[in-house]
């Protein structure tokens, strides 16, 4: 191993990748290591994996491919379990006349041994470790090597078992979950999710396979499994139960239940929902970090809309609603505006169902519907705690909007939800509900509509040439219908017309080949001005309460996309499919 370390060490250093002190830095830090020489290069940033691949490939005459570009045969990968190409990171290619070709980051490799085990001749290519572990679960599916390792020791047991005696027998007893494999299989659906940015795992029984598909930046992807996995589904199930404190017995009732896991140093609250479907149990994992930073100037608001907020939440009376669908980001917009207005001389109090994240310094009520505990019930109780400021999860009935109104005319600040599609459309649900229109003018102080827009992953950004000249031009003439022919294109956007230029992701690792990386909001802010509660009063529509609301000024929701557009931010297809046209 230190011949190959210095081997290694002095092929880069020839190549001028390094130099001598580094070198030998490096091999003191290897005294007590068994990785190769390169891996400490790389972890210490002196050298990308690329590089030292590309020297070493040149220097050993072994070809450095970009999996990526490969096209790989189903018969090599049958050639190799799926437990033996992870242990060896390798990665099969073609296997055609006895010979195999693989993939691997490990130029002094034993093909010899690879040989002997696979019973054929190998042929060794060189490719990133990342892109041979992304070959692995694409074409494996996750997990698939503790898939294979529960069968061979099941099979090892128990000979005469055939694997429907096995799946009885894993649905049967209680204990099956209790097994490290399958416990290992739960882990590492988790941290795949994890490490994808999924906020939502949902694991779903058909007929005859396990669905599994994790929910990044708002949409949901399937995440490729071995079709024996399905075996385990029920093992599956009764230790995502046993991590929430459900009852594994119960399978035709709805459950619910939290968990907390570490990853790395970061803790991870899990909520988790389990309801019984025509096939089984269908599991959703919604997935909460214990810790997160609200911070009002990051959510996505343009400096205007900025300024307009806090000067709402700093108010000491009224109702603020923030209006969305569910998933629109409208609990951490609530969070933000608390925590920018929390101090020591105000007393804040939440009631949530549930409750998402911890905020220091902030009183926080679980709400429990089911032994009668309902957001009315808890708005009366927090009331005697003489709070100065309270947020309410959601509006949804008359008793609680009632209580809402009074509670904000009696010199409170009340923050809450109402499910609209847009900021007018939430005078009209509160009217609905059944509350006088003088008491909606005279409390609430804006409705706040939002929506959360994909950002373009910045690594594999580029300029889209394939949005035409008419899509162009109507986002234009959208533009400038909306601030009415009264200002200048330029002046609105600061672009000129004819510069103006779009872009796309076109996929890349950094962000799963979706073109997208994390979330940014788009609000729409309707401020109940003087002209505003005036309307209100006059029961009028919300069509026409929106166009007043527009001409004094309210950025829309589309308009917000579009200014994310022309910003280089989001792209032309993902405003388009989640803002309506105006």
């Amino acid at each position: 191993m230190d011949k190959m370390r210095m081997k290694i060490g002095e092929i880069l250093l020839r190549k001028g990748l390094i130099t001598s002190d580094q070198l030998e830095e490096a091999l003191m830090e290897q005294c007590h290591s068994t990785e190769m020489i390169n891996q400490t290069f790389i972890k210490k940033g002196l050298i990308t994996e690329e590089e030292v691949l590309k020297v070493l490939s040149e220097h050993l005459s072994i070809p450095y491919v970009n999996l990526k570009d490969i096209k790989i045969s189903p018969e090599a990968v049958e050639k190799v379990p799926a437990k033996f190409s992870r242990y060896y990171k390798i990665m099969p290619i073609e296997y055609k006349n006895n010979k195999l070709t693989i993939a691997t980051y490990d130029p002094f490799c034993s093909v010899d041994d690879l040989s002997l085990f696979l019973k054929c001749d190998i042929k060794p290519l060189l490719a990133s470790e990342k892109e041979i572990m992304a070959a692995i679960r694409n074409f494996y599916g996750l997990g698939a090597e503790t898939v294979e390792g529960i069968i061979d020791k099941v099979q090892k047991e128990e000979k005469n078992d055939n694997i429907q005696n096995l799946t009885d027998k894993i649905e049967n007893i209680e204990t099956s979950s209790e097994n490290a494999s399958v416990i290992k299989l739960v882990n590492q659906i988790i941290l795949e999710a994890y490490q994808k940015r999924a906020t939502d795992i949902h694991i779903e029984p058909y007929r005859e396979r396990m669905g599994l598909r994790y929910r990044i930046d708002g949409i949901l992807y399937d995440a490729n499994v071995p079709t024996e996995m399905n075996t385990f589904f029920s093992a599956i199930i009764s230790r995502v139960k046993i991590m929430a404190k459900l009852d594994i017995v119960e399978r035709r009732f709805p459950q619910d239940g939290r968990a907390i896991v570490r990853i790395g140093k970061e803790k991870l609250d899990l909520r988790i929902s389990v309801l019984p479907t025509r096939h089984g149990e269908g599991i959703v994992i919604r997935i909460l970090p214990t810790n997160m930073l609200f911070d009002l100037a990051k959510l996505g608001l343009e400096k205007d809309d900025l300024v307009s907020l806090e000067k709402l939440i700093s108010k000491t009376h009224g109702v603020i609603f923030v209006t969305g669908p569910t998933g629109s980001g409208k609990t951490t917009t609530l969070y933000a505006c608390l925590n920018k207005i929390k101090n020591v001389t105000n007393k804040i109090i939440t009631l949530e169902n549930p409750v998402e994240y911890e905020l220091e310094g902030i009183s926080q009520i679980q709400i429990s519907p089911e032994i009668g505990f309902t957001f009315a019930q808890g708005l009366k109780s927090a009331l005697r705690h003489d709070p100065d400021i309270m947020m309410v999860g959601e509006v949804r009935d008359f008793e609680t909007a009632e209580l809402a109104i009074r509670i904000a005319l009696t010199g409170h600040l009340l923050f809450s939800t109402i499910h609209t599609n847009d900021s007018a459309g939430g005078v009209n649900r509160l009217v609905n509900i059944g509350i006088e229109p003088f008491l909606v003018a005279s409390s609430v102080e804006a409705f706040i509509a939002q929506r959360l827009l994909r950002v373009i992953c910045p690594n594999c950004k580029k300029e889209d040439d394939t949005v035409n000249k008419v899509v162009k031009d109507k986002i234009i003439e959208e533009i400038k219908v909306f601030y009415n022919n009264k200002k200048e294109f330029a002046e609105v956007t600061g672009i000129k017309a004819d510069a103006v230029r779009f872009y796309k992701g076109q996929g890349c690792e950094e962000c799963n080949f979706t073109g997208y990386n994390d979330r940014i909001a788009i609000y729409e802010i309707l401020v109940l001005s003087k002209e505003i509660k005036e309307l209100i009063l006059e029961k009028a529509s919300s069509d026409r309460i929106r166009v007043k609301a527009i001409q004094q000024g309210m950025r829309t929701l589309r308009i917000s996309g579009w200014k994310k557009v022309l910003e280089g931010v989001s792209a032309v297809d993902e405003v388009m499919r989640i803002t309506q046209m105006e």
